[in-house]
């Protein structure tokens, strides 16, 4: 394995990582606030427990969320030297910025544990706001950086290197703020529907109660909306996709040639040597109609840029095809839900219903895996879009496969621990005074 293909295997795992329990970190936090609200607003302590247990489950994925995001800031630097080099100066804003927020985060959620009965009623519950806003800043700041890896602006460039920076600017970029809404509502899509599945499975096996209804009811609220505005989002950055970067479109799509009422393929399997999708159900003039609200616009295939310059079509394809049909179901479901909510009552009776629910329920972290491989593979062989190669961004430094490694192996190490500490703390079953609580549906 050589130094460019360790370096990106690493630095893909770490992300992988880190994004599964930074989403949720997020996420969890809101879910807990409204938690908090509701008991507040009826006085069901079925809320209050599940606010206090979803606290516990904050505090863990923020210490894991610290660690592996510290990994990456470090890995940054040591895996990709000439890219902070000459990139430094550009995003250094947002990353501070981000550890601006993160540090509030920090701070609101210590008092958010140990305020209760210590702080007013009213000061608690606002902690618990600033907690969940300051994780949803975190990760807006920290996917402009990617937005601006995406469309680079802000800057001139004078003998090769960035000169008349304008932070602001680059922050401000074309990709940013779509990607930024993009992917924190895959955020509260994703914990939402995980939340939600893990509560419609332990009240199956555990029998009807308050506790588990209610976790239901908020988290697929929180995950049901999400992915139901997430489609307004996707259309809006994939018109941004359509004019700042065609050729990322172009794979996508698995579209080779340039051509006017381009069809929009549904699923297909890119062939680059014969320069064909094959298999792929075709909706006549879709691509161009969605890219640019226009049946007969001109789309731009990979035949406008040499094969060198191509990055791995069959890749981006099919992670695009995983993320919009998991999307799309999980919207779906979501429609049916509240169908079945309105018309049929409480969903908690209905065990067809939470079998489904199950089922679906990790559809949403699977879209999200899928989305940054679109993303990031799509941009390929550029680090920074048509200005650095990533090859030429790599370090030079000896066996990094040794170090991917190492800790490919921390990794699903401290995943496990995660994965033991929330069973524990988080999910572990109440005792029936603490399951039921009054108004429980019998």
């Amino acid at each position: 394995m050589d130094n460019l293909l360790a370096a990106r295997s690493q630095m893909g795992m770490s992300l992988g990582f880190h994004i599964i329990f930074a989403v949720i970190g997020v996420s969890l936090p809101l879910m807990m606030t409204i938690a908090e609200w509701r008991w507040r607003s009826t006085g069901d302590p079925a809320y209050l427990f599940l606010a206090k247990r979803w606290a516990k489950g904050t505090t863990i994925l923020f210490a894991v969320g610290a660690i592996s995001g510290t990994v990456l800031s470090f890995e940054l630097g040591l895996l990709w030297p000439r890219f902070m080099q000459y990139a430094g100066p550009v995003v250094g804003m947002p990353f501070s910025l981000e550890g601006f927020a993160f540090f509030t985060e920090a701070i609101f959620l210590g008092i958010y544990l140990y305020g209760w009965n210590r702080v007013p009623g009213w000061l608690h519950l606002f902690a618990g706001v600033v907690v969940s806003l300051s994780g949803l800043v975190s990760a807006i700041f920290v996917t402009l950086v990617n937005g601006w890896m995406n469309t680079p602006t802000g800057f001139d460039i004078v003998n090769g290197k960035f000169q008349n920076i304008h932070p602001l600017a680059a922050m401000l970029n074309p990709a940013g703020i779509p990607e930024a809404v993009h992917m924190v509502l895959a955020a509260y899509t994703a914990a939402g529907f995980a939340t939600a599945g893990i509560h419609g499975f332990l009240l199956l096996r555990r029998g009807r109660n308050r506790f588990d209804e209610v976790a239901i009811g908020i988290a697929l609220t929180v995950g049901g909306c999400a992915v139901l505005v997430q489609g307004i989002s996707g259309d809006a950055l994939a018109r941004m996709v359509a004019q700042k970067q065609p050729m990322k479109l172009a794979s996508l799509e698995g579209q080779f040639k340039t051509e006017t009422s381009a069809p929009l393929r549904i699923g297909g399997l890119p062939f680059p040597d014969q320069r064909e999708t094959k298999y792929a159900i075709e909706i006549p003039d879709g691509l161009s109609l969605l890219a640019f609200h226009d049946p007969h616009a001109r789309i731009r295939g990979l035949d406008q840029e040499p094969e060198a310059d191509w990055p791995n079509v069959r890749i981006v394809h099919v992670s695009f095809q995983i993320m919009v049909g998991c999307g799309s179901l999980l919207s779906l479901f979501a429609l049916v839900a509240a169908w079945l909510a309105w018309k049929r009552g409480p969903l908690s009776k209905q065990k067809l219903f939470l079998k489904a629910l199950i089922l679906v329920s990790p559809l949403g972290f699977v879209a999200l895996e899928a989305g940054w491989m679109v993303t990031e593979i799509g941009r390929q062989p550029w680090i920074i879009y048509h200005l650095m190669r990533t090859k030429d961004a790599v370090t030079s430094t000896p066996n990094i496969a040794v170090v991917f490694s190492i800790m490919t192996f921390v990794y699903l190490l401290l995943g496990v621990i995660v994965v033991w500490l929330l069973g524990k703390h988080v999910i572990a079953q109440p005792d029936r005074k603490q399951l039921d609580g009054p108004g429980v549906l019998v």
